[in-house]
């Protein structure tokens, strides 16, 4: 007999049904679900429908085995779960919870428990433990959306605090849940944590040597939001520059933080409170799949890009990976977002990252390292450079050669620079005057916005034109011109963008000259 009911009571005193509330994660949302449990005179059996995945199906004997030994009855009865709505697909353990109290409640072992405007989600251990879940925190996000409280394993307890609007309940054990929902011993409510910024942790710029031009597009990459393109022979610092570039950007704003931890905790099934607020650095290996840069699955996931959500992907080696998988970035970097459709349903993911990558520019490397090593032909050249296609290339900000550092350069005792906190804080007074303006970034601009405030006096316009005209540039580069030069005129405080702004963003376009 368990400390909670005095016994399972006559069949003519049970009612047989009991309906409660969970929700199931689809991309990063958390769509609600209806777990009712109904039971029957008959044979025992156990049945579970609504499209349940394995995990889903499982869950009866993991049910059985908790409710056994947290000290209930299980009802030798024809016990059937509908998870609703029926053409939603369900996967995970995380229904095991609303499962089993479903199957209380309809025994009458739980009378009296109050389960109005509760959510409930867990895995639940054959010993009656609560463990956790993935996509916790968009679940809590919807049920303070939904004014709804949410009952959840302990060990998620820290990840459900960041969504502030909800009452969320962790528990470890389901007799100690039950006990809750009887009032016999209330569970206090989770407090609302603070969590601060992490300070440091990232790689600082001036540990590099030397590229002061590569620095300067580092800034303007970090200020506009701008992708960037390194192009050099091995050893000249690319993974080097491109590892600093987190650090000179600014923490993320609350709103944008939620964001990209819901990913991550959809992705990893829990998010880090060390990242809080933590700018995202993903830097898959060229062998990654397309599913694993973009996301999918037969139960989709997000991908690699959509984890840099808010953050920075870093692709080093860009020229190995495959040709289908790099163009698998085209329609997400035009748009900030992945949809992964299925026969039954699909699913969209954000993917706004700030794409940063690095190549050789030949097979063995070393051609324009200023030694005469490269033995490359043209047509091996034009081969190894295939794998970057026109459509990709022009939806690339930046593409900057680098050249390589002398040793005497390494050697100097000189001073080395510009911290990354220097640099950061520049960087987040231009994105505040963006900001302030439109609204956006500069990388984000709309046709409407663009030529509101990328206009240009007969001068420059004149120029711009000639310099198109002569390296064949498409209308997507012209247009990515005129951003990056706004954001180097922002970056000088100048309101006008002039000839000279100009001139410098066409320098960073070197794969647009032959």
């Amino acid at each position: 007999m368990n400390p909670i009911s005095s016994g399972v009571p006559d069949s003519g005193s049970t009612k047989s049904l009991a309906m409660l509330s969970t929700r199931a994660v689809v991309g990063v949302d958390a769509v609600a679900v209806t777990v009712e449990v109904h039971l029957a005179n008959g044979l025992p059996s156990f049945s579970t429908v609504g499209l349940p995945e394995t995990a889903v199906k499982e869950s009866k004997d993991r049910v059985r085995g908790a409710i056994l030994n947290s000290g209930f009855e299980f009802p030798a009865k024809r016990i059937t779960v509908n998870l609703a709505p029926a053409d939603l697909p369900k996967s995970g353990g995380r229904f095991d919870l609303p499962i089993a109290l479903g199957i209380l409640l309809a025994s009458g072992q739980l009378q009296g428990a109050n389960i109005e405007g509760a959510e409930f989600i867990g895995e639940l251990a054959l010993d009656g433990g609560l463990r956790k879940v993935p996509g916790v925190l968009p679940t809590a996000l919807a049920c303070g959306r939904a004014k709804h409280r949410l009952f959840l394993p302990r060990d998620n307890a820290a990840e459900a605090s960041l969504a502030a609007e909800t009452e969320s309940l962790p528990a470890a054990h389901l007799l100690t849940l039950c006990a809750h929902l009887v009032g016999q011993q209330l569970q206090p409510a989770q407090n609302e944590q603070k969590f601060a910024p992490v300070e440091g942790g990232e790689l600082d710029v001036n540990d590099v040597r030397g590229q002061p031009q590569a620095k300067r597009a580092l800034e303007i990459a970090a200020a506009g939001n701008h992708s960037l393109l390194f192009v050099g022979p091995p050893g000249t610092g690319k993974s080097m520059l491109a590892s600093r570039l987190p650090g000179l950007l600014p923490a993320l704003h609350p709103e944008e933080a939620l964001q990209a931890a819901a990913i991550q905790s959809v992705a990893n099934g829990e998010f880090l409170i060390s990242d809080w607020r933590r700018r995202p650095y993903r830097a898959p290996h060229h062998s990654a799949s397309a599913a694993a840069l973009v996301g999918g699955g037969s139960i989709p996931r997000p991908g690699e890009i959509s984890r840099a959500h808010h953050g920075v992907l870093f692709l080093d080696e860009l020229t190995e990976f495959s040709r289908s998988t790099l163009e698998q970035l085209r329609e997400p970097l035009e748009t900030g977002e992945v949809n992964i459709a299925r026969a039954s349903h699909s699913v969209s993911y954000p993917a706004k990252f700030l794409l940063v990558a690095a190549c050789n520019p030949c097979k063995c490397g070393f051609l324009g390292d200023g030694t005469e090593r490269c033995q490359c032909t043209a047509a091996s050249i034009e081969q190894y450079r295939s794998k970057l296609s026109g459509p990709l290339i022009d939806r690339i900000d930046m593409h900057l050669h680098l050249p390589r550092v002398s040793i005497k350069e390494l050697q100097s005792n000189q001073e080395r620079g510009e911290s990354s906190a220097q640099i950061r804080a520049r960087v987040d007074q231009v994105r505040t005057r963006q900001l302030l303006r439109q609204g956006c970034l500069n990388s984000q601009f709309s046709s409407v916005q663009l030529d509101l405030y990328c206009a240009l006096d007969a001068d420059a316009a004149r120029f711009l034109e000639v310099v198109c005209d002569r390296l064949n540039m498409s209308a997507r580069a012209y247009h990515r011109i005129l951003k990056l030069a706004r954001t180097i005129a922002d970056m000088s405080a100048q309101d006008q963008i002039s000839k000279v702004h100009l001139s410098e963003a066409i320098g960073y376009r070197c794969l647009d000259r032959k």
